[in-house]
């Protein structure tokens, strides 16, 4: 597969292009971005599905500087794409045609299933693993669903539900009931759905969870994984469709968003009345990362392999030439965690995270080693973007911040306070961290000692002076029920 890579999707509302860059084999990163709302079905609906003139012209231009964007990244491959609004327009083949003489870009228009597969594929590999979960993508045309369990994405279905579908049939003439009888028709296709996630894609979606965000004054600046009980955004939902436009912009919703953000909220009402779900997840990944990862895992059954994280991946190549020290850090953290998890009253759960902490701590010293505490810090609240949860990246960036220093701040603790574990659990894993990295303050080629635990003592055994390890843990501030001594 092509180093860099640019894939466009063009909805019904807006077209989108990324361009992604590989750094091995399966990891990746997102180096470029843009977005127009050329609302190629304006008024298609209207007109038996027809596009129009001038919506045809908006695009077009639009199209015509991705291109010449995808050529300034030297993106050796664009994969183009297009959902509802020419799939069901009876005059696309003008549109395509125009596109192909013009700017030499193949558009493949997908069918609604492959459109709810690409949106499931992207959730499945991209977000924590999810069982029984349903995600939900709506678009400007249509609406996409996938039943994802483990990592597979089980069914899809596509329905000819969309904000802009939904607007200008029924909103624009203020005929709400009818469009609720509209939705709740189509939604009878869900009948037998019981899923206890949802899982949203799409603009609708996200606008409404970074105003729920902002409205609770979240402290993680971060979308993609955003959890919500079902409730809380139940009751947002509400207040959205009572408001005027003063009030939405109060809300926390873009002016932008003004004239689709209803028809979509009152899609997701209709969902959560007949989908007794109890957990909303936002997905900052849909269609344009489901057509990229078809690509790219074409081989492995459009999956990672196990135990693969793509995000931990690139932030290694990206930072890490030497990835040994991280490898060491990682297997003596995980097993100073094993003698000491049970005596210290510690989840086993939270080992996972520790490790991937002990492995990603170096990264910030390829920055600036004098300040590598706080580069890792921030190159994992921001970076360490798929397959984790909130409390995880949280948790994961909070022991790299404190790592070989003191233990995490108070002021640390209450901010991030709904994302972290309690004091007594933090403190824990972030001086078994400290204490891991100062065990090898001597960077041997292999770990050069054995560690072994009884009464509260961690014992440290080898041959060799460890001079330098000594006086490192002396500087560790201690904590409870754990001692070290060398012998």
């Amino acid at each position: 597969m092509a180093k860099r890579v640019a894939v466009i999707d063009i909805g019904s509302n807006s077209v989108r292009m990324v361009i992604y860059e590989k750094t091995s084999r399966y990891a990746f990163h997102l180096l470029h971005e843009a977005k127009s709302k050329v609302r190629i079905s304006e008024n298609a609906y209207q007109n038996g599905g027809n596009l129009q003139e001038l919506p045809m012209q908006r695009t077009f231009d639009a199209l015509h500087d991705f291109v010449t964007i995808a050529a300034s990244f030297k993106s050796r491959k664009i994969l183009c794409v297009a959902t509802s609004a020419l799939r069901d327009a009876p005059n696309k083949k003008e549109f395509l045609q125009r596109v192909s003489k013009h700017l030499d870009l193949n558009i493949k228009i997908i069918n609604g299933e492959r459109e709810a597969y690409l949106g499931g594929i992207a959730c499945a590999n991209l977000l924590a693993n999810q069982t029984n979960a349903l995600s939900i993508d709506i678009g400007g045309g249509s609406t996409e669903f996938s039943l994802i369990n483990n990592k597979e994405v089980t069914n899809t279905l596509s329905l000819k539900l969309g904000t802009v579908r939904i607007k200008e049939l029924f909103f624009d003439t203020n005929k709400i009931d009818e469009a609720i009888l509209y939705i709740d028709s189509k939604l009878q296709a869900l009948e037998n759905v019981d899923a206890q996630t949802i899982i949203g894609i799409g603009g609708t979606f996200r606008a409404l969870s970074s105003a729920i965000m902002q409205n609770n004054c979240y402290p993680l600046n971060k979308l993609h994984s955003f959890e919500c009980h079902a409730e809380e955004f139940n009751a947002f939902i509400r207040a959205v469709l009572e408001a005027n436009e003063e009030q939405l912009c109060e809300l926390g919703i873009k002016s932008d968003r003004f004239d689709v953000i209803k028809p979509g909220a009152l899609i997701l009402q209709r969902l959560l009345k007949k989908i007794d779900a109890k957990k909303l997840i936002t997905s900052g990944v849909g269609v344009r990362e489901g057509v990229y990862l078809a690509d790219l895992l074409r081989t492995s059954k459009d999956k990672f392999p196990a135990n693969y994280n793509v995000s931990v991946k690139y932030l290694l190549d990206a930072h890490v030439k030497d990835t040994g020290f991280c490898n060491q850090l990682n297997k003596l953290s995980k097993k100073i965690f094993d003698l000491t998890y049970q005596y210290l009253g510690l989840d086993y759960s939270f080992r996972y995270e520790l490790g991937i902490a002990a492995k990603l701590y170096p990264i910030g010293s390829n920055i600036h080693f004098y300040s590598k505490n706080k580069h890792t810090y921030y190159l994992i609240q921001s970076a360490l973007e798929y397959g984790f949860t909130h409390k995880q990246i949280t948790l994961i960036a909070s022991l790299t911040r404190y790592a070989k220093k003191k233990l995490p701040s108070t002021s640390h603790m209450e901010k991030y306070a709904s994302l972290l574990p309690d004091p007594q659990t933090l403190a824990a894993l972030s001086y078994i961290l400290s204490l891991s990295i100062a065990l090898l303050s001597h960077r041997p080629r292999d770990i050069d000692f054995e560690i072994s635990y009884k009464d509260g003592v961690l014992s440290v055994d080898s041959r060799k002076t460890l001079y330098l390890s000594k006086d490192a843990v002396k500087k560790l501030a201690p904590i409870e029920n754990l001692t070290v001594a060398f012998r």
